[in-house]
């Protein structure tokens, strides 16, 4: 085959000296009459190479093959150039076709499993089978699993029968004439990443040994979808729409309000960095600097309590604009998303839609509602008024859940289970009633419920025998919360029974606008205190300008201009229109925030210095990644993510200091 890699240096001139494509192949089909026949095969492969690099004006790679592979987030096939520039192979090893058969290869990977027969070798892109000669086998039967060997040979058909023409590189195999270890591996191995029994690995062990659970197809293609989104997204941003991209400082001050933060000690005693929350300010001031156009793949930090769903430091694609609106922040991520949404992850509507945060909240009970089902809650409050239930009648708020056909799918117990209180301090009660016919409840209260109030009832909630209805009394928006959660659990437990709730191929993906622009204050134990308000996102957030009079007279009616934009009942991104006036940004933060202004005096300073009307969004990419890879927790879809504590069990950090350490930074540990 020496010709072979003849030709591949006359091309690699060729392609160095001009750019013509089709020049180079003209000339390679004059060359074709003068060549004996089994040389006219390997320049028809070269010429087909040219002719598809110039029809794609992709520059030509000097390796004739190409690579059939799955593209990670897309689910379809691509005929691509193999990424193998730079590196010692000249294949990938699931990127092999019968139009290879009679090539020489040369392959590097791991070590599947091998046999007397067989050794099988894979990579990113999957595992190609290699014939071992008998006067290979000896060394073969001695590798352990992930090893890294390098293979030399020739790609041949495989046998009829053994052929898998659904896998990558499975209608051929390779017949080696070197196989060369490259590295051997520990023979106890906490388990193997392309091993069936892969999938019972608990989370804590594939945390632990993070680095092989790399290896795995599934982490893999869910990194691959990451890197390829955001290289659409720069593309779209950056050579679309000219967008700045610009990396903000991760060693920042302590912020007023918003999450609690990650403090960094310094060499001066008593002064601190904090690492941001998100780049909020420096975005507001790159807006007053004249960068009307930024954006960020931007590293955040939050030291929140453990939540099973939550890290500590996570990623978010962040933009802002100057001189824009809130409809057209809306307008740019939709045509975001668009272009950057991978194929097979099914379609997104061309305008998404519009709910208001109060729609959202009466009929959900959540901001972020899951929309992909129905089994709406209703307000009948009005209805209970009179009902002869005392403590029905005297509620301030009675909301209603149906479960369609509920007893069907739960018994007593696991009805006791959903009505159970959502916390220790709850503010609200459940009341369970399984409807037999419309004259027939089983509950509680069937004895004093006014006939006239349950036959209303049952019109208005069109309740069925076999039916199951959840009452939720409180005060406020607490029954609708309570009820929003258990209305979620139900479909959970109705799935888990083998109903079809949610479709997971839909995307039902909408924006929530008219948020209310302050809330009251609670305390770290979520109790309210009384008088104070908080800012219901950030407290740099615009009010509507038709509530702007309301700011100065009653801030618990003003609605802000903020969005937040859902996805399958998850807040996968959220962003407003910002307070660009110094006197409205000082009133918001000391009047009704109560905040020490001297903590944001450079923004206040720069807010005076012409800042232009601007608006801005973050979108959440571990959450969105996760969900278009299917997983239910983001550190699935991260590459090396912190525990549920908020440590990393691979590094053990974050790890204790030494006392010379701790002196350096005048810190000293309570006992």
């Amino acid at each position: 085959m020496s010709f072979l890699h003849s030709y591949r240096h006359l091309f690699s001139v060729l392609t160095r000296r001009t750019r013509n494509f089709s020049h180079i192949s003209t000339r390679c089909k004059a060359w074709i009459e003068t060549k004996p026949s089994h040389e006219k095969i390997v320049l028809k492969q070269f010429i087909k190479c040219i002719e598809e690099t110039k029809s794609n004006r992709k520059t030509f790679s000097t390796s004739c093959t190409t690579c059939s592979t799955e593209n990670a987030g897309d689910g379809q096939k691509t005929s691509e150039n193999q990424p193998i520039s730079f590196t010692d192979r000249s294949h990938l090893c699931g990127c092999l076709t019968t139009a290879d058969v009679g090539q020489s290869v040369k392959l590097c990977g791991w070590v599947d499993r091998v046999s007397k027969l067989f050794l099988k070798l894979y990579d990113w892109t999957g595992r190609v089978q290699i014939t071992v000669p008998p006067d290979m086998v000896k060394m073969v039967m001695s590798l352990d699993r992930e090893s890294v060997v390098e293979v030399k040979g020739i790609v041949m058909m495989r046998p009829d029968s053994q052929k898998r023409a659904a896998v990558g590189s499975g209608e051929v195999e390779i017949l080696p004439s070197e196989i060369k270890v490259l590295n051997t591996c520990n023979s106890l191995m906490p388990f193997h990443p392309t091993c069936i029994s892969y999938q019972k690995v608990t989370s804590d062990v594939r945390m632990e040994h993070r680095y092989l659970d790399i290896r795995s197809v599934q982490m893999q293609r869910i990194l691959r979808l990451r890197s390829s989104f955001i290289m659409k997204a720069r593309e779209f941003l950056c050579n679309n729409h000219g967008f700045v991209d610009v990396e903000t400082p991760t060693l920042f001050r302590k912020t007023p309000g918003g999450a609690k933060e990650f403090l960094v000690p310094t060499r001066r005693q008593g002064r601190f960095y904090s690492l941001p929350q998100s780049p909020q300010q420096f975005k507001q001031l790159l807006m007053i600097g004249g960068v009307d156009r930024y954006f960020q793949i931007a590293r955040c930090y939050r030291d929140e309590a453990q939540r099973p769903n939550r890290q500590p430091e996570f990623t978010q694609l962040d933009i802002e604009m100057a001189f824009t609106s809130q409809t057209h922040i809306m307008s740019l991520i939709e045509r975001l998303l668009h272009h950057c949404w991978p194929r097979g992850a099914g379609t997104l509507p061309d305008t998404f839609p519009v709910m208001k945060y109060e729609q959202a909240l009466r009929e959900y009970g959540t901001d972020k509602p899951d929309t992909r089902f129905d089994m709406k809650l209703q307000d009948i409050s009005d209805v209970m008024s009179d009902c002869g239930v005392v403590r029905l009648a005297s509620a301030e708020t009675v909301i209603a859940l149906r479960i369609p056909e509920g007893q069907k799918y739960f018994s007593n117990k696991e009805l006791d289970t959903l009505c159970k209180p959502v916390s220790d301090d709850d503010k609200t009660e459940i009341i369970t009633a399984k409807i037999s016919s419309a004259d027939d409840w089983k509950s509680s209260i069937s004895k004093h419920l006014k006939s006239s109030c349950r036959d209303i009832i049952n019109k208005k909630l069109q309740l069925e025998p076999g039916d199951i209805l959840l009452l939720c009394h409180g005060a406020g928006h607490f029954p609708f919360e309570v009820l929003g959660k258990k209305r979620l659990m139900t479909a959970n437990h109705l799935e888990q029974k083998g109903q079809a709730i949610r479709n997971s191929s839909d995307n039902n993906i909408f924006w929530v606008v008219d948020f209310p622009l302050f809330l009251p204050k609670e305390d770290e134990s979520g109790k309210l205190i009384p008088g104070l308000v908080e800012s219901a996102h950030h407290p740099f957030t615009a009010p509507i300008e038709d509530d702007l009079d309301l700011v100065y007279s009653d801030p618990n009616k003003v609605r802000s201009q903020h969005y937040d934009l859902v996805l399958n009942g998850n807040e996968i991104g959220g962003g407003s229109v910002r307070i660009h006036n110094a006197k409205l940004q000082k009133y918001v933060l000391s009047e009704i925030l109560k905040e020490d202004t001297s903590e944001l005096s450079h923004l206040l300073s720069a807010l005076d210095m012409g800042c232009p009307p601007h608006a801005g969004i973050a979108l959440g990419l571990d959450r969105l990644f996760a969900i278009l890879s299917g997983v239910n927790n983001i550190k699935d879809v991260i590459a090396f993510p912190k525990s549920f504590m908020g440590s990393c069990p691979m590094s053990k950090a974050p790890s204790k200091l030494s006392e010379s350490d701790l002196s350096l930074y005048h810190l000293t540990l309570k006992s």
